[in-house]
């Protein structure tokens, strides 16, 4: 938490949430249609505490759950290992890991986690140009790249206008052929 300059956990996850904003009214639109085409979906979470990721990004998935009407259940990754392990980013339980069923048939229609793709990148690039966890840099280039996730999620509201952007298309993608952003 340190490296990302989160000093109080709890405090900020009720921060995120307490503040999040639609980008603009065609965004809150789609996710709060009266026609909610999103009653075929249940969603649940994967997450620890401890995860600055899940500090900056739950409180978004749960007011976009909520606004969509999407259910949720929250699964602590360290109680659900085997399910974890169904979802592993780059082979690693990244998190949080939103995913996203048929409520009647539990099929699992897509995941969003851990970060916006942007703030993924980061990380990605970091293990592309670093592949030896034994070099003796490791840990020290490992811990800049924590310290610079961190800067990208204290910039503004970027980060949460990304993944708005993400789970916006990622469930466009499980509406019905009949209902289209045009008639929302």
């Amino acid at each position: 938490m340190k490296l990302s300059r989160i000093p109080n956990t709890k405090e900020l996850f009720r921060q995120v949430y307490d503040r999040f904003q639609w980008e603009n009214k065609e965004t809150e639109r789609f996710f709060t249609s009266e026609r909610n085409p999103f009653n075929h979906l249940h969603c649940l979470i994967l997450c620890t505490d401890w995860c600055p990721d899940v500090i900056w990004n739950v409180p978004v998935l749960f007011k976009i759950l909520e606004y969509s009407r999407i259910p949720s259940d929250v699964l602590i990754m360290e109680d659900h290992m085997e399910t974890m392990d169904l979802f592993l980013t780059d082979g690693g339980r990244a998190q949080p890991i939103a995913v996203f069923l048929h409520a009647s048939t539990g099929e699992v229609l897509g995941t969003w986690g851990a970060r916006p793709a942007y703030i993924q990148n980061v990380m990605d690039e970091f293990k592309r140009n670093h592949p030896d966890k034994q070099a003796a840099s490791y840990q020290e280039q490992l811990d800049q790249t924590y310290m610079k996730i961190g800067e990208l999620y204290h910039e503004g509201n970027e980060y949460q206008r990304v993944m708005i952007q993400e789970i916006r298309q990622l469930l466009a993608s499980f509406i019905p052929d009949r209902i289209t952003d045009n008639n929302l």
